[in-house]
């Protein structure tokens, strides 16, 4: 008997535009080699287990993704995360608002993190560029499911 244990992730992206607009970005992304890692010494380890994950990066980076990366190509800034997950699922998600003034310019690129600088990312994506304005707002919902 064979048991394959795979994660998929995806990011789904909604800007809210001062003047009402709303942009939606959905995305498929890969998990990192170190994203791997994190998860192996979060299950594994008996001791000094890595911090958990809790925070969205975004930058402005279009190096297209490999597995092999550690972080972010350009990041902007990292907001703090809410994490969720129903039991008895095989999802969870990971979210934060990027509030007027936060995050500005235009992104391309985002992942999860486990710190509020420097830390290990679990995933990174590219995309067709979001122009965040000063005025406007941005939710970044990560999905993760596994099977």
């Amino acid at each position: 008997m064979s048991e394959n244990i795979k994660m998929k992730g995806s990011l789904i992206a909604v800007l809210k535009k001062a003047n009402g607009e709303v942009q939606t970005v959905r995305k498929d992304n890969i998990i990192l080699n170190a994203g791997f890692d994190f998860i192996c010494d979060a299950i594994g380890k008996a001791s000094s287990r890595p911090n958990a994950m809790g925070y969205i990066a975004v930058g402005s980076g279009a190096t297209a993704p490999a597995a092999t990366q550690t972080a972010l190509a350009s990041e902007i800034t990292r907001k703090a995360a809410s994490y969720s997950h129903t039991a008895g699922t095989k999802v969870m998600a990971f979210s934060a608002t990027f509030g007027a003034g936060v995050g500005t310019g235009a992104i391309s690129e985002a992942g999860v993190v486990n710190a509020s600088s420097g830390g290990t990312f679990l995933d990174r994506l590219t995309f067709a560029v979001i122009n965040k304005g000063v005025d406007d707002e941005l939710t970044m919902t990560f999905q993760f499911t596994l099977s």
